[in-house]
């Protein structure tokens, strides 16, 4: 069950039983977040490409999910409707912050992270917890054929990444137990979340992030 701090953060509260991880999913109202002196982040392209963090802070480089497990460091996305998936490796302590728009789902970025937590940290895809953070719902997610397509769908549809993602997990062997969704729309949700889809370029970006303590 996702719950909001006094700082404006979301949590997904099962994953609060790692006593050794930070995690939290930014809202419009918690710009600190992303303030962190030891975070890193990508330049982010919609892609599949997962970038292994090392250690390092700033902006290292093109793609959509960095992984990490140096203690002290958090890696972290930014989101604006795409849907932020942080993954963390109950067995390993090592964690993985994921950007999923529509074009990195249709890519298998969540199926990705997992293939490479599993040859970069030996994760058992068994141990991991996923947590999907707020994003557009499938409420107000309405495509063009063009789009729809890309998700077996015809003509104009509404689409589902929240659904999308969770079986991509699913197919990786995440267990359906481990996958929490925060079931948040960050377009219906004008007063705590950013939203491109409603406020085009001026919708400005809310950071999601995860480390080791």
């Amino acid at each position: 069950m996702f719950y909001r701090d006094n700082q404006n953060v979301y949590h997904a509260g099962e994953l609060d039983a790692f006593a050794w991880l930070v995690h939290g999913f930014g809202t419009r109202l918690s710009p600190e977040i992303a303030r962190h002196g030891n975070l890193a982040t990508l330049h982010q392209i919609h892609s599949a490409i997962c970038v292994r963090a090392g250690g390092r802070s700033g902006v290292l480089g093109d793609g959509d999910a960095l992984l990490e497990n140096t203690p002290g460091q958090l890696v972290g996305v930014k989101t604006a409707d795409c849907m932020p998936i942080l993954l963390v490796d109950a067995e390993n302590r090592a964690v993985a912050a994921v950007h999923a728009g529509w074009r990195g789902t249709v890519q298998g970025i969540a199926r990705e992270a997992v293939r490479r937590m599993r040859e970069d940290f030996g994760a058992r895809a068994e141990a991991l917890h996923a947590a999907i953070g707020p994003g557009i719902g499938k409420c107000c997610y309405e495509v063009g054929p063009e789009v729809a397509a890309q998700f077996g769908e015809h003509g104009t549809a509404k689409i589902d990444l929240v659904e999308a993602n969770r079986r991509q997990l699913l197919e990786a062997g995440v267990p359906a137990q481990q996958i929490y969704a925060a079931g948040l729309c960050t377009m219906c949700g004008a007063a705590e979340f950013h939203s491109f889809r409603r406020d085009k370029e001026r919708a400005g970006r809310m950071f999601s992030v995860v480390g080791v303590k």
